[in-house]
This record gives structure tokens, C-alpha cells and sequence, in this order.
């Protein structure tokens, strides 16, 4: 139907005016030419017909040919695949376009690198995602095989993003960083008390006295100075010998352990229960519960509400523990 359209509007316009062929029993075939008129420029209007027996289209030898529809692009073999800026921030990246990951040795031979089939793994900003370890590349590695078919979903890769984290973010901005940790040390988590002079409170003041001491006390011993506790929401500040040891020893990490380290801070509300981690005074299971202590006696009282404390401490749980592994995993034996 279209086609008699196409073929009867032709026939009532004069073929002299237009450059046009008149051409019987033609067929449109979807891909448009430019034809040369005798005396005048190539006009734009004219259009290349195919046969209706000929199931392909005609199309010009000359690489002026106009096309209605693009024709498909040849792919072409690419070495690395760089994953987008929208990795960074939580959203879905298309679809699951490998199916192999596997783990090798860097061309320099410093590192070891993630391969999605034959492709090298790259950082959103075309940097090759070079790892300090084995055991780190293979756990990334893992994270891209449980990927599924219908997307990939970069929530599900916490430690991808650490290692993006530190390849790319902390060799930049390592000063802000660690301004941005010792800004709120003085308010940290660990340093907050309750005050034990009313019964509302008396029972968070004890379970802190009684988990979060210890913490403070092996800091006096490992910084040779004493943290102060406050009751006021707005802390103290603490002594300056304590925050000169806790500034040396970030400026000491290399840039996995600052990445770990500034993640499970923002995670844990605390620099301290952090360095625990660190240093190996706490356990994963150990700082989530110091983290999560006034919250638990609370929920103990009143009650879980579902669909909110659950799933905060899920995200604390992946947050925490992804970090600490992440530190584990990067450091060579």
C-alpha cells in the first residue's frame, strides 16, 4: 500500500524538475542515493529503487549514498572494557556482556589484573584496574561472576568499588581525605557517653563502660595518651599529642588502606573503631556491635521496626565487613 503511494506520487511529478527516475514496477527499498543530474549539482531528492523480485537493495558504489536507516555497525575487537561513570554512583550498567572472568598477571608484572573474556578490566576513567594482590583480584573477580544476564548492578560489587576508590580518588585528594577524617575525630563515636545520672540512660552508660572501655584503653596504650569521654552530643576535644599519632599513622597507609579505612569511618561514625580494624584490635563482628550498641538496647526495649532497622543493619553489615576484607585482601604477605 505504501509502496503504489510512493510509486503514483512520483509519476505526477515532472522527472525534469526534480532529477528524478521514473522507474516501472520498482519497489521502495529503505536506502536513499544521491543521483547526478547532467547539467546541475547532485540533487539530495532522488532515491535508488530495487527490483521486486530482488530481495536486496540497491545501493551507489560512491560513499555520498544517503541512507534512511543506518546500517549495522561492524563490531570491532576491543582489548579492555572501561566500566562508566554511573558505576560510582549505585546504578544499573547495562546488560551482562562477558561470559568468562578471569585473573592474570599485569604486562609489567606489578599487579594483577580482572579479564572479562579476553577483555582487561578498566576504572571508570580508563585507568587499568591494577591490583597490589592475588586474593584481592580473585574477590573481585568473584564479584563480576555473580553477576547476572539482565544487568549489572554495581551495589552488589562493594570491593570493585574500593579498589576504583583507591586506584583513582585517593592518589588525588589524599590530603582532603585524611582533613576530612581528623575534622571529626574529636566527635567520634566511641568518645560520646551517655551521662549516668538518670535511669533513662544508666543502662547505655554501663554497656558502654563495659564494651567501649577497653577499646579506649588499648588506644592510650598503642598512641601513649588517654581519649577523653563526654557526655555532650557535641564532644570534646581531645588531646594533641593523641591527634598527632592518629594523623601519622593515616599518612602512613598506602592508598588501599586509606580507601578502606574512609569507608568503614563513614560507615561505623568512628575513626577509632576504624583503626581497630586496622591494627587488628577488632574483629568485623566486634566493631558492628560497638557501632550498632545504643541502637540494639533501644530496639531490645521497643521493638525491631521491619523494613528499617533490619535493612540498616544489613547496609552496615555489607559496608563494614567489605571494607575490612577489602584491607585484608590487599595487603601482601
Amino acid at each position: 500500500m505504501a509502496a503504489n503511494l510512493v510509486r503514483n506520487s512520483l509519476k505526477s511529478l515532472n522527472p525534469s524538475l526534480f532529477g528524478i527516475r521514473r522507474v516501472q514496477n520498482r519497489r521502495f527499498s529503505g536506502v536513499a542515493a544521491t543521483v547526478k543530474s547532467p547539467e546541475s549539482e547532485p540533487s539530495s531528492s532522488s532515491f535508488t529503487f530495487s527490483s521486486v523480485g530482488d530481495e536486496k537493495p540497491t545501493i551507489n558504489s560512491k560513499d555520498d549514498s544517503i541512507y534512511i536507516q543506518a546500517p549495522p555497525k561492524k563490531e570491532t575487537a576491543s582489548s579492555s572494557v572501561t566500566m562508566p561513570a554511573s558505576f560510582m554512583t549505585g546504578s544499573t550498567v547495562g546488560r551482562r556482556f562477558y561470559k568468562q572472568v578471569t585473573t592474570r598477571l599485569a604486562d609489567d608484572g606489578n599487579g594483577w589484573t580482572v579479564m572479562l573474556d579476553y577483555r582487561t578490566l578498566k576504572t571508570p576513567s580508563k585507568k587499568p584496574l591494577k591490583l597490589p594482590t592475588l586474593s584481592l583480584a580473585k574477590a573481585i573477580a568473584a564479584e563480576w561472576e555473580y553477576q547476572q544476564t539482565d544487568g549489572i548492578r554495581p551495589f552488589s560489587m562493594p570491593m570493585m568499588k574500593l579498589a576504583c576508590t583507591a586506584l583513582e580518588r585517593v592518589p588525588l585528594t589524599r590530603p582532603k581525605i585524611i582533613d576530612n577524617l581528623m575534622s571529626k575525630f574529636h566527635q567520634d563515636l566511641v568518645f560520646c557517653r551517655a551521662p549516668n545520672d538518670s535511669d533513662l540512660t544508666r543502662g547505655i552508660y554501663e554497656k558502654q563502660v563495659e564494651k567501649i572501655d577497653p577499646l579506649l584503653n588499648w588506644v592510650e596504650s598503642e598512641f601513649g595518651s588517654k581519649p577523653i569521654a563526654y557526655s555532650s552530643f557535641f564532644g570534646g576535644k581531645q588531646d594533641e599529642c593523641l591527634v598527632k599519632a592518629v594523623e601519622n599513622l593515616l599518612n602512613k597507609t598506602d592508598d588501599c588502606e586509606l580507601a578502606a579505612i574512609d569507608a568503614m569511618t563513614a560507615a561505623a561514625h568512628s575513626l577509632v573503631i576504624s583503626i581497630g580494624l586496622f591494627c587488628g584490635k577488632l574483629q568485623i563482628e566486634e566493631a558492628i556491635e560497638l557501632v550498632r550498641l545504643e541502637e540494639d538496647l533501644q530496639i531490645d526495649k521497643w521493638g525491631l521496626v521491619e523494613g528499617g532497622h533490619d535493612v540498616d543493619i544489613a547496609d552496615l553489615r555489607v559496608q563494614i565487613s567489605s571494607a575490612a576484607v577489602f584491607l585484608g585482601l590487599s595487603r601482601r604477605a
